[in-house]
């Protein structure tokens, strides 16, 4: 473990998405994260063939069974050793198991409680079953992403789960551990995907009230509305980015692609008017030439270009080769963590765990003693 979280200790309540990918971001810069898993998970089927979700890399898991009175006990045992602990549940889930944020702050008052959900804690929704395209679409995200005249496009699950949910997560425990080194005590983080995905949308509620975006799908600058800001087809059927938004990088773009308006003059740039008509004959030039020549004419120049890529073509390309943004273990091809660090460089310390695979090890490392683990597992607290 070399990354700036070595020696936080965390324990993460299975779930999947946001609290998953939250742990990976912790784990991936060193933090030592100890899944919990249910005992009944433990020796399934599927568990027995390697584990194949990246998502759970970086960590052990341990099985426990916390609707048995041993298990529960279990896991407050382990929360005493604990730096933090995230879950997953619905709100009150955790209470009624007798695990919730008063159960465990009175066992260890210095442990920062992650909750992940959808709507939050409390609220008119806040017992609703939902998921990603819900809540970016409660938070006003969803909305605006799209084509004008079309529907709104979910952006795959990026912006509630991972970037308004996992990472926000990750974000407040990180946030309340630094606090926590000034007053002593833990506390709640009350982390919710509708909350992250409205945090996320900050910049466009500024543009909106400084006049700079209509409330129109498609029809600004960042929403495909702009022709010098999209993606265009190319001769073979790829695809490439453009993103010429300032002018410095709008004239490189047309210096390099050599476009002009019907009437062979350099077209102004923010005169919407003629934005489709200029959309036209960007279409019509960039499918003149395949995505490599494309590439060869305009990579690491100033008209802010990239090839759109596919999840197979990604770790390939020259630049994410340089920097090592994926890497290979295991077979599994993955993006390497995430940010970079000088001196305490995070890494990815093992491989996906099955549920239960570390249940022995992890438990002696957290202080149980070889009869106690013994005990718990004929009591079929842990398997």
């Amino acid at each position: 473990m070399s990354g700036p979280l070595t020696g936080v200790k965390v324990l993460e309540l299975a779930g999947i998405g946001p609290g998953p990918f939250c742990a990976m971001m912790l784990a991936d810069m060193g933090a030592d994260v100890l899944r919990i898993d249910r005992a009944s998970n433990v020796g399934a089927k599927a568990s027995r063939t390697p584990n194949l979700d990246v998502l759970n890399r970086g960590r052990r898991s341990v099985g426990i069974d916390l609707k048995s009175a041993d298990g529960v006990e279990t896991l407050l045992s382990l929360v005493d050793e604990a730096d933090a602990l995230i879950e997953g549940f619905r709100p009150g889930v955790t209470e009624r198991m007798g695990i919730g944020p008063d159960a465990c702050l009175e066992r260890n008052p210095r442990l920062v409680y992650g909750r992940m959900t959808g709507w939050g804690q409390h609220g008119p929704y806040a017992q609703a079953a939902g998921h990603d395209i819900n809540y970016i679409a409660l938070a006003g995200a969803l909305e605006p992403i799209g084509r004008a005249g079309e529907k709104p496009v979910p952006p795959l699950n990026l912006v509630g789960d991972f970037g308004g949910g996992g990472m926000l997560l990750a974000y407040g425990v990180a946030c309340a551990l630094v606090e926590r080194g000034t007053s002593g005590k833990g506390q709640v983080v009350d982390a919710a995907m509708v909350d992250g995905a409205a945090v996320l949308m900050t910049m466009f509620h500024a543009f909106r009230a400084m006049g700079f975006w209509q409330d129109q799908r498609g029809s600004n600058l960042l929403d495909t509305g702009a022709w010098f800001y999209d993606v265009y087809e190319t001769k073979d059927e790829k695809y490439v980015s453009v993103g010429s938004l300032e002018p410095q990088f709008f004239a490189e773009l047309l210096a390099k692609s050599g476009i002009t308006d019907a009437d062979g003059d350099q077209p102004i740039q923010h005169d919407r008017a003629r934005w489709p008509e200029m959309r036209e004959r960007a279409v019509e030039l960039f499918k003149t030439k395949t995505r490599d020549e494309w590439c060869e004419l305009m990579d690491a120049s100033d008209v802010c270009f990239a090839p759109v890529l596919s999840m197979e073509e990604a770790p390939k390309h020259p630049h994410n080769v340089h920097r090592g943004t994926f890497f290979e273990s295991e077979g599994i091809v993955q993006p390497s963590p995430a940010p970079r660090f000088s001196r305490t460089p995070g890494a990815v310390s093992r491989p996906p765990a099955n549920p239960g695979q570390h249940t022995d090890d992890a438990l002696g490392d957290w202080g149980f003693d070889a009869d106690r683990i013994a005990k718990l597992r004929e009591a079929g607290a842990i398997a």
